[in-house]
């Protein structure tokens, strides 16, 4: 095994530094001495060179310890970018902004007109929402299929829907732009702070004006090899599709409901064996606790794996926090390295 160089070492120690402000806020150096075991020499250059690129700053001084250097709060530099996360529906656009420390920003909403310039609609939205700042990185979540590889999407039946939607965006904003299937991005946002965090394995069956999955296994959300992993929506039971299916019955009552709910996650669950399905979208939330107890009731009566079923545990828009979390690894892994 080789060791690492000390232009690499530097490079690791930083990022573990800057990680540590993320998740603990700021720090003293005798602080960041324990926390990362590193000698007070190496720390002491680390503060330095952060403070040099920007990246941190003084943020005060602790209350117990006597003043000089050591007292020094050091914390990220928040607004050393900004990022945005985009939620595009079928009649609505969402943006939701925050800075490289995770702050959350502006919110702006914008309904779609029939035939919207959905590139000048988006971008409008975003720079409303950033305060005339332009975000480091943008994350879009849209229903359809997005290619891993090429990042193109198919129609996802938007009004004014472009295949290229990506890469327009990114030219009329001059940033990075991502786009992100919908479904996936509201499991990351499970994954991270909801219903899934801690866990590995698990399927979020998202039920809202489509019906389709996120899938993560081994702690990584798996997009298939042409991105249409989870398209459970496809499924046909009884002669009809499982979205279809569900649209039909969704003003039933709560146990008439389970009763078609369960024969995707049995699916889900008899492929995947994922431990843990999380009821999501509009109605996984309407549903609650009493639809997730009465889908693992009947799924356990199908299924031999044991299987819990949970709903959402995320506040307000799933998909709009997990772009956000997205956006922020995504400009982190470039702004910290």
């Amino acid at each position: 095994m080789k060791t690492a160089d000390p232009t690499m070492a530097r490079a690791i120690n930083d990022r573990l530094a800057l990680d540590l402000l993320l998740e603990r806020g700021p720090l003293t150096a005798p602080q960041l001495r324990t926390l990362t075991g590193l000698s007070r020499p190496t720390v002491s250059d680390l503060i330095e060179r952060l403070r040099a690129g920007g990246l941190i700053e003084v943020a005060g001084e602790t209350g117990a310890d006597r003043r000089g250097p050591n007292a020094r709060l050091y914390g990220l530099v928040a607004g050393r970018a900004h990022v945005a996360g985009v939620n595009l529906r079928r009649d609505a656009v969402h943006v939701g902004v925050a800075d490289i420390a995770g702050n959350e920003g502006g919110v702006v909403s914008r309904p779609l007109p029939e035939a919207p310039d959905l590139v000048a609609l988006i971008a409008e939205a975003v720079a409303e929402a950033a305060g005339g700042r332009v975000p480091h990185t943008v994350v879009l979540g849209t229903p359809g299929l997005i290619h891993p590889r090429t990042g193109l999407a198919s129609d996802s039946g938007v009004p004014g829907w472009r295949p290229d939607l990506g890469p327009a965006l990114a030219d009329r904003l001059g940033t990075r732009v991502t786009l992100e299937n919908e479904v996936n991005l509201s499991g990351i946002a499970e994954h991270r702070t909801g219903a899934a965090a801690g866990r590995d394995d698990f399927a979020l069956l998202w039920m809202a004006d489509g019906v389709g999955a996120a899938v993560f296994l081994d702690g990584r959300l798996r997009r298939g090899a042409s991105g249409g992993a989870g398209e459970v929506g496809l499924l046909k039971f009884g002669g009809m599709d499982f979205c279809d299916l569900m649209d039909a019955e969704r003003d039933l009552g709560p146990e008439a409901f389970a009763d078609r709910i369960v024969q995707g996650v049995f699916a889900l669950v008899a492929v995947l064996d994922p431990g843990l399905v999380i009821l999501g979208g509009e109605l996984g939330r309407v549903g609650g606790d009493r639809l997730a107890g009465l889908v693992a009731e009947r799924l356990g009566r199908m299924s031999p794996a044991s299987t819990e079923v949970r709903a959402s545990g995320v506040e307000g828009d799933t998909v709009l926090r997990g772009a956000v979390l997205t956006a922020l690894d995504l400009a982190r892994d470039d702004v910290f390295r």
